[in-house]
């Protein structure tokens, strides 16, 4: 009896461990937010493949984000990271953080995205954390409302970092200097 517990023990998967940025030989980090298995219904069956999400960044304040499908995972990986290289969009950070508290919406999602002090870290959700981390973000506090799709939370990420400014990007806007601000 004990032998039988130990062995479905040993069977059973283990709880995936949270992936930290890979550094791709060309300097960004590449992060895999997720991996889905789709199938085709036709004549002769199902037929299956796969599609991966991945974020791409610098650590410097660029990332982007890409979608690739492929009858095999690394296929599905590369080919997804490709289209995120060429997605890359360049974002407004404080140092550390972000420079204000700013909404991202993509779908039925929305992402608030809370500049928070030095030392408080990332505290957000797997996608959103894995986009926040590969652009070079530190410290941030995040809340998903809506639909957590991963697709869609990186994607409302995303635009909520695209829509960010820099105090000296208002400033200019406006004609004034920085510290007027």
């Amino acid at each position: 009896m004990a032998e039988e517990i130990k062995k479905n023990k040993q069977d059973r998967p283990s709880k995936p461990r949270r992936e930290k940025p890979v550094k791709v030989d060309d300097g960004f980090d590449k992060r895999l937010v997720s991996v889905r298995r789709v199938s085709k219904t036709v004549k002769g069956g199902r037929t299956m493949h796969f599609s991966a999400l991945v974020v791409v960044g610098d650590g410097k304040g660029s990332v982007g984000m890409g979608i690739g499908k492929a009858a095999e995972v690394p296929n599905a990986i590369d080919k997804a990271t490709v289209v995120a290289k060429k997605n890359m969009k360049k974002i407004a950070l404080n140092e550390t953080t972000i420079p204000h508290e700013t909404v991202g919406k993509f779908g039925a999602t929305s992402v608030l995205m809370i500049p928070a002090p030095e030392g408080r870290g990332v505290i957000a959700g797997g996608a959103t954390r894995a986009v926040l981390e590969v652009a070079g973000v530190k410290n941030i506090v995040t809340k998903i409302h809506g639909s957590t799709n991963r697709i869609n939370v990186v994607k409302a990420t995303i635009n909520g970092l695209i829509g960010l400014k820099s105090r000296e990007e208002i400033a200019a806007r406006r004609g004034k200097s920085p510290e007027e601000i």
